[in-house]
């Protein structure tokens, strides 16, 4: 495949790569694109030769499409659709070690959000049609929905044991890993990129976005966090070696049902699927789980709003984290308004809790 500028389709992403149109600029990236996990993957890769990036671009692609067919929490044929008829029958499964990894991953995520963030809340997305890839305007069946919040299915529930067995007494839990999936992915795209002797690279899967090394002449990548309501970069920032960031917004997925706006983002401790914020980003610093915590932890920051984003932040190591409000007011953290150059300023800015 040639290399490809990348084209205003990237800015349906949650996060946009500025400055496309330096593709005309020696030495230009590699840029591919394709679409895994139900969204735009997006890589530059800068390499000694054109035949080493392709040659890395095309096996962490590869290895994209293997991990989406296997994780697919909807597919009967998927190692997640697998363990959700184990689960919704009382029986015990055994997933491959990537699932396993996820689900033991999610646990410990789950814990630190409060239960914000949770996994096992398949039957409320199914309920919802954001199982869908264009979900239903038709009424939700609140009967059902205030029966499987009573149940309050969680992956704690869960039961795994030491070599790998996975069973749960509570059939109402139905895993979906959707909402860590392609940050997990970012990880593990990371570290194959590294092993095939990439150091310059910027990863997106989806609008999770991850910086590796610098670009070919020596200054940061710099990304751009979508305006939630114009298809255009609010804000600019360089990302640094190893940071990663992500963004959760009602304009993703979202459907409108009697007048109200709902999106995917579905509150575990009520089933509410209303949106409340526009946006939620978050900067993550490097680590070795640098990209899942940049796809789980703008979850809980978006449910919970500005009076509880500091302390979720905290929680989940987010070292700089912005919310955009239903009025499209901002809010952030000093850690991330010191780096961040607006685009589209709002009408109001707020810096809010520490760092």
């Amino acid at each position: 495949m040639r290399p490809t500028c990348f084209t205003t389709r990237a800015a349906l992403a949650a996060l946009v790569m500025s400055g496309l149109a330096a593709c005309s600029e020696p030495p230009a990236p590699w840029q591919q694109e394709s679409y895994v996990f139900g969204t735009r993957v997006e890589l530059k890769l800068n390499a000694a030769t054109p035949q080493q990036a392709q040659q890395a671009a095309a096996a962490v692609l590869a290895e994209l499409d293997r991990l989406h067919r296997l994780l697919h929490p909807w597919q009967p044929d998927s190692d997640a659709g697998r363990l959700n008829r184990a689960l919704a029958s009382g029986q015990p499964y055994r997933p491959s070690p990537e699932l396993l990894e996820l689900l033991r991953s999610g646990q410990a995520l789950e814990a630190r959000s409060d239960g914000l963030f949770s996994p096992a809340i398949g039957r409320l997305v199914a309920l919802w049609g954001f199982h869908q890839d264009t979900p239903a305007s038709t009424a939700v069946d609140m009967t059902a929905l205030q029966a499987l919040v009573a149940s309050r299915p969680r992956l704690r529930d869960l039961r795994i044991s030491a070599d790998g067995e996975v069973r749960s007494d509570k059939r109402t839990v139905q895993v979906d890993v959707g909402g860590m999936a392609k940050g997990w992915a970012l990880d593990r795209a990371r570290r194959q990129l590294q092993t095939a002797g990439i150091r310059s690279a910027l990863l997106n899967i989806g609008g999770n976005i991850m910086a590796l090394g610098q670009k070919a002449d020596g200054t940061p990548w710099q990304v751009g966090i979508r305006h939630p309501r114009r298809n255009e970069a609010m804000a600019t920032l360089p990302l640094h070696d190893g940071e990663a960031i992500g963004t959760s917004g009602d304009y993703q997925r979202h459907v409108l049902r009697d007048g109200r706006r709902h999106c995917h983002l579905i509150d575990p401790r009520d089933g509410n699927s209303d949106c409340h914020l526009q946006s939620a980003t978050v900067l993550i610093a490097p680590a070795s789980d640098a990209g899942l915590r940049s796809d789980v932890a703008s979850k809980p920051l978006y449910l919970d709003g500005p009076g509880l984003a500091a302390r979720h932040a905290r929680a989940l190591g987010v070292a700089g984290w912005l919310l955009i409000d239903g009025q499209g007011r901002a809010w952030l953290n000093p850690a991330l308004a010191a780096r961040l150059h607006w685009r589209v300023t709002p009408d109001s800015i707020t810096e809010t809790g520490n760092g």
